[in-house]
């Protein structure tokens, strides 16, 4: 009898659920945040970049960010993508190049961090100076890396030494400094979703094989200009959640969250919230989605005479119900 209620709860215990998020979540101050991930225990995992670090909120109610991954460990300089892989323990963060850090700079690359203790475990260059941007992994382990800089999709292989081409493809450019990719997701693992890091009408799609091979690139067109997509998140097949933050449009809070339904060629778009300040990234929980702003105007758009970087910024994670389904 002991026995049974014992395995009982333990089956109930291993069955429930992790309680959703608090809906607001607050960062360190300063920390200019660019991307976030989620655990599966509902931990956030927040980069700074500006401060070459990760951030961590465990699960609570009041969680208090600790710094997992200090400044400028492992010679992370901008904290571009984050990915959480619980099934080996690691945490994975693209450093950039882009300057305006308090630590030094450095080549960009692919870091792998312990994810329970935040020690550096590797460091993979990426192939011909190329920016590592944003990163997703399949059901095998793959992880597949936008590069600003150049018209292709990376990966590395569970095991691989170094990061290899996967697709490359002119349709894959854009126009301005960064004439590469930016945000990237996989859907339902049959097709890969990039974004251009220039404004566009459409996001591009790639075709994934069983065997991870790559397949064609198409555009999957929107009904209007999408704000410089920063980061995808694919929420349920065929749907999809797009950070707009107009890094590179006019005023600080032309930045928003997007639901979008893949039909075939084509994008439904619902907005679930606007006027933000660059919300670059985010996570999607059950049927809410926690973003960040980045407020990277008080760093890349300073002028002469406006004085040293203000300090004390608040940042925060804040939460937004999804559509039931996007139109």
């Amino acid at each position: 009898m002991r026995s049974r209620l014992a395995g009982a709860l333990l089956a109930l215990a291993t069955t429930t659920a992790v309680a959703a998020p608090p809906v607001v979540q607050a960062l360190p101050e300063d920390w200019y945040p660019e991307s976030v991930a989620i655990g599966p225990d509902g931990a956030f995992y927040v980069g700074s970049w500006r401060q070459g670090a990760v951030a961590r909120l465990k699960p609570g109610v009041a969680p208090k960010a600790e710094v997992l991954v200090k400044p400028g460990s492992n010679g992370l300089a901008n904290g571009q993508g984050v990915l959480v892989d619980a099934k080996h323990r690691a945490l994975w963060v693209c450093s950039g190049s882009s300057g305006f850090t308090t630590v030094p700079q450095t080549p960009s690359a692919l870091k792998r961090y312990d994810l329970a203790t935040g020690a550096p475990r590797a460091s993979y260059a990426m192939p011909d100076g190329g920016y590592c941007n944003d990163l997703a992994q399949d059901a095998s382990g793959n992880l597949y890396v936008t590069d600003s800089y150049n018209p292709r999709v990376l990966k590395l292989a569970p095991g691989a030494a170094s990061l290899t081409v996967w697709k490359e493809d002119p349709m894959l450019a854009g126009s301005g400094p960064y004439k590469g990719l930016n945000g990237i997701a996989i859907d339902d693992g049959r097709d890969v979703y990039v974004s251009l890091v220039a404004a566009a009408p459409c996001v591009l799609r790639i075709g994934l094989g069983t065997d991870g091979s790559a397949g064609e690139v198409t555009r999957v067109e929107a009904p209007r200009v999408l704000k410089n997509v920063d980061a995808i998140r694919a929420w349920k097949p065929g749907q999809l959640v797009l950070f707009e933050s107009n890094a590179f449009g006019e005023g600080p809070y032309g930045g928003q969250i997007t639901a979008a339904r893949v039909d075939g060629a084509k994008l439904g778009l619902q907005t679930v919230v606007a006027g933000l300040n660059d919300p670059s990234s985010g996570a999607v929980w059950g049927d809410r989605v926690y973003f960040i702003e980045s407020k990277y105007s008080l760093l890349t758009k300073r002028r002469d005479g406006d004085g040293p970087v203000p300090t004390g910024v608040p940042f925060d994670i804040q939460s937004r119900a999804l559509p039931v389904s996007p139109r």
